[in-house]
């Protein structure tokens, strides 16, 4: 006995310090952060629109179903950059898909500027969609050279940065509205220009992702970028380890260069459609899910009719109406920005719950609200007020959690081999399902009124807490490789988790 405690070491008082969190890697973040800027090109588009359409529709004497399609068609166009995007990011690497949607958007705010008419502009509104169809790869890329202790944050930078475009295109409407009728929505697209020439150089200063350089049997220049994004040899050993484990390389191999027998993308579609493991299916099914009703809460419609919305609440001036839509987009920027740092901390699951039943009070409120003033006979200025609150907590509560978490958890929770294609499916739906929305609202306002829109969108809510409840396992804190391991199950609680050999099979 007197030897065997002779041979435990004394503690001293740093023992017992509680461990300290690593520091988010420096390499990781800069190359995080460049590659979310892209988005920013597709939240300015979003913004813009909404106060461009006031002028638009002045100068081009176009009707409100013509407004309704000009800006929800770019959803529609979406689906086919997101195709395009998987099939290239999966044959070409992540960071020169990027790049290319830089170029593309270029293309679109270039013709959008140049529009001198409504057939005209709906040809830019094709290159602005195929674009946004792009621009979930950001997402991938970032959730790549992440480290699992940080992903969550440096995932969900791509919605900060979509927040921030949409605030700049309202102040962009704001600043641009007291030119000539003619020129002010012009200026306000073609502005757009400026950001995609920039972004698309500043991309190519990042690496490519570790993950797609392994796929491609390229373990030298993985090793390379893992050493840079990794804070320790050990742990860009274990994390190249990990990869070439899914990749079906042999861990002993250390060559720079070897044959991968895996073609990566290839298959992709059987595996997804045709014989999913329980594990795949549950994966393909939270992920449309989770991207179906982040847009039927109706956020697209409150960002883009936003000046309609507040019309209708009782503001008439065009002044005002910016103003107070500049307010949803300064909301809707801060609490995404708070949002980015309780996804490691507190998690994916609880701020989307957390998130959702916000929504369903504000959507309910916001709704009796404005059936409140198309039914009276007066002003009533605390229902006026009321309104614009709840559309401010509307959009505080989506960015808390849906807006950034959708994203950061379909880019996640695919295994490697199904990982670009399978979020492309997801961003398919997502803007579908947005088209959907922005090119309906202003009939579906007249058929059912306004409040009536808002109790669709709040009944839609409800839907989308209980599926979030069942469907969604938490993935906070677990490696890219070990994620799969928690799906299979659709009622498994949020932390536990299949064995490898139960996901498998």
């Amino acid at each position: 006995m007197a030897e065997r405690e002779a041979t435990i070491a004394p503690k001293s008082l740093e023992d017992f310090d509680p461990q300290k969190k690593p520091k988010k890697n420096k390499f990781a973040c800069g190359y995080a952060i460049l590659a979310s800027m892209t988005p920013i090109l597709l939240g300015y588009d979003i913004g813009v629109m909404s106060g461009a359409a006031i002028y638009i529709k002045r100068d081009l004497k176009v009707t409100d179903v013509q407004i309704e399609i000009l800006l929800g068609i770019i959803n529609l166009y979406a689906p086919i950059g997101s195709y395009i995007a998987g099939r290239f990011s999966d044959w070409f690497g992540r960071r020169y898909t990027i790049v290319l949607a830089g170029v593309i958007a270029f293309t679109g705010a270039i013709l959008m500027g140049l529009s001198p008419n409504y057939a005209f502009l709906m040809f830019g509104r094709f290159f602005a969609g195929v674009a946004v169809g792009f621009f979930f790869i950001a997402s991938v890329y970032i959730s790549e050279v992440s480290p699992s202790y940080s992903r969550g944050f440096l995932t969900s930078l791509p919605e900060v940065f979509v927040n921030a475009g949409i605030l700049i295109g309202y102040i962009s409407n704001l600043g641009f509205s007291k030119l000539p009728l003619r020129y002010g929505w012009r200026v306000m697209l073609g502005i757009g220009v400026i950001p995609s020439i920039f972004l698309a150089v500043a991309v190519l200063a990042m690496p490519e992702s570790p993950r797609w350089l392994v796929s491609k049997g390229r373990i030298g220049e993985a090793k390379k970028v893992l050493q840079k994004i990794s804070d320790s040899k050990e742990e860009a050993q274990q994390r190249l380890t990990d990869i070439k484990e899914i990749i079906g390389i042999s861990s002993d191999c250390d060559d720079d260069i070897v044959s991968v027998t895996k073609v990566q993308g290839k298959g992709v579609w059987k595996e997804i459609f045709i014989y999913p493991t329980p594990a795949v299916r549950h994966i393909f099914i939270a992920s449309i899910g989770i991207q179906f009703f982040q847009q039927a809460t109706g956020i697209d419609a409150v960002v883009l009719y936003s000046p309609e919305i507040f019309e209708k609440a009782g503001i008439t001036s065009d002044i005002n109406k910016l103003l107070a839509t500049i307010a949803v987009g300064f909301v809707k920027t801060v609490f995404i920005l708070v949002a980015t740092f309780f996804l490691d901390r507190v998690g994916r699951r609880m701020l989307l719950l957390t998130s959702v039943g916000g929504l369903i009070i504000s959507l309910l409120t916001l709704a009796v609200s404005l059936t409140i003033i198309e039914n009276s006979r007066t002003k009533l200025t605390w229902a006026i007020w009321l309104s614009i609150a709840t559309v401010l907590s509307y959009a505080a509560t989506f960015s808390i959690g849906m807006g950034p978490i959708t994203w950061v958890y379909c880019s996640e929770i695919f295994p490697l081999r199904l990982r670009s294609q399978g979020v492309s499916i997801g961003a398919v739906v997502n803007r579908i399902t947005s088209g959907v929305i922005a090119m309906t609202f202003l009939s579906l306002m007249k058929a059912i009124t306004i409040g009536g829109v808002f109790f669709l969108f709040a009944g839609i809510a409800i839907l989308a807490w209980v599926f979030y409840y069942i469907m969604l396992p938490e993935t906070q804190g677990k490696t890219l490789e070990e994620i799969e391991g928690s799906f299979g199950n659709f009622w498994r609680k949020s932390n536990t988790s299949l064995t490898t050999e139960e996901v498998r099979n």
